[in-house]
C-alpha cells in the first residue's frame, strides 16, 4: 500500500497505510471522467455487499475539485463511498498508468493483488470472481 494521505473536502485526513487488516479497493476516478461517473454507483454498491470484508476508497483526481466532489456526492447520496480526494494526483503518478478510471486491490496486509486499469463491470459475476480469493465469498 502506497504511504499516501487523502483528505476529504473538509480536510479529514486518511493515511493509506493505516487500511491494513482489510482489503481494500482503491479507485481512482474524476468527475469529468465519463467511465468514472458510471462506475461509481456500481463501487457504491460493492462497498455495500462485502461491508466489513473490503474497504471501497474512492479518490477523486479533480485538481481543486474539493467543490466538485463534495457537490457530486451529495447530489448522488452514496450508502458507503467517501468522497476522498488526491488534488496533487501523487497517487496516479504513483500507479503511472496515466489513465482513469485506475483500480488497485490490495489484500489485508497492504500488498497489490491486482490492477484495473480502464472501466469495468463492478456489478458482475467477472468481479466477484477477481475478488473471491482475497475478499472471501
Amino acid at each position: 500500500m502506497p504511504d499516501f494521505t487523502v483528505t476529504d473536502p473538509s480536510g479529514k485526513a486518511l493515511k493509506l497505510r493505516d487500511l491494513k487488516g482489510t482489503p481494500v479497493l482503491v479507485n481512482l476516478w474524476a468527475t469529468w471522467c465519463g467511465p468514472c461517473v458510471l462506475e461509481m454507483p456500481m463501487l457504491d454498491k460493492m462497498g455495500v455487499a462485502y461491508e466489513g470484508k473490503l474497504r471501497v476508497l474512492t479518490v477523486s483526481q479533480d485538481m481543486g475539485g474539493n467543490n466538485k466532489v463534495a457537490q457530486f456526492f451529495t447530489e448522488r447520496r452514496f450508502a458507503k463511498l467517501e468522497p476522498w480526494l488526491d488534488p496533487d494526483n501523487n497517487l496516479g503518478f504513483f500507479y503511472e498508468t496515466g489513465m482513469l478510471p485506475t483500480t488497485v486491490l490490495y489484500d489485508s496486509q497492504g500488498k497489490e493483488v491486482w490492477r484495473m486499469i480502464g472501466a469495468h463491470d463492478w456489478s458482475s459475476a467477472r468481479t466477484t470472481a477477481m475478488l473471491a480469493e482475497t475478499v472471501g465469498k
